[in-house]
């Protein structure tokens, strides 16, 4: 992973961008929803990279790469370095390490496929921690609504009686929302929960 030239990258990026939109079709048809429902939704999706650079570091507890939080986003493709873990998600209130597979990517809901699916989805609650010895990367894809896409769950999916979890919103408005506080608060979603 440590060089990468633009006809890689450029492929790379249409690769996994094809990749979310058909993980976006399949999560579609377990909702029993049309298979293009929350690409339609989500409307024409911007596609975003980061290529994150995690320097070893001595004391390990007194810094996180990146502290626990949901990705604000529909989809996040995650691309591990092969030879050092440092993915944590929190699961039963405990932080467990996501050990990197070969030939495999770690695959987030971001908040507006929990919104989206009104509920049924869960965005997970995830970190990046730095390693005594070695040096990390990792590479995430974002999938993200265009900022006037409307978060609301089908009919289909709030008709059971319980309605809909969250309140409606663009994702400008909850893009906006989530960096205008800190990363690591309580779920930026429960600012938008239906009283």
């Amino acid at each position: 992973m440590c060089c990468m030239n633009r006809d890689i990258v450029s492929s790379y990026c249409i690769q996994v961008r094809e990749l979310g939109f058909r993980i976006q079709e399949l999560i579609s048809e377990s909702l029993g929803l049309e298979k293009d429902h929350v690409k339609n939704v989500l409307g024409e999706q911007g596609q975003h990279m980061a290529v994150n650079f995690y320097p070893p570091c001595p004391e390990p507890e007194l810094t996180f790469g990146l502290p626990g939080h949901t990705d604000p986003n529909a989809l996040t493709i995650l691309l591990q370095d092969q030879s050092v873990a440092g993915l944590q998600v929190l699961k039963d209130g405990k932080w467990v390490a996501v050990n990197p597979h070969p030939d495999a990517f770690v695959i987030n809901i971001g908040d507006q496929l929990q919104a989206l699916s009104n509920g049924r989805y869960k965005s997970v609650w995830h970190r990046a921690i730095t390693n005594t010895d070695k040096a990390r990367m990792s590479v995430a894809s974002f999938l993200c609504p265009y900022d006037d896409a409307l978060i609301t769950p089908p009919k289909a999916l709030t008709d059971d009686g319980t309605g809909a979890v969250y309140r409606d919103f663009t994702y400008g408005e909850y893009y906006k929302k989530f960096w205008s506080r800190d990363l690591d608060q309580e779920h930026c979603l429960e600012l938008f929960k239906n009283k």
